[in-house]
């Protein structure tokens, strides 16, 4: 019986880290912009 909870026990581990993994990469990886984009200036002048 405890060497099946120790198997249950790594595999739920490796199945976190691989969950982990995958949204790491999901988010954070994948979705970053390639370059940096300015923000537009806006046209006319700010005095008066």
């Amino acid at each position: 019986m405890e060497t099946f909870l120790e198997i249950l026990r790594e595999v739920l581990k490796g199945m976190g880290r691989e969950v982990c993994a995958y949204f790491f990469r999901k988010n954070v990886l994948e979705d970053r912009k390639t370059t940096l984009r300015r923000r537009k200036q806006k046209g006319g002048s700010d005095k008066i």
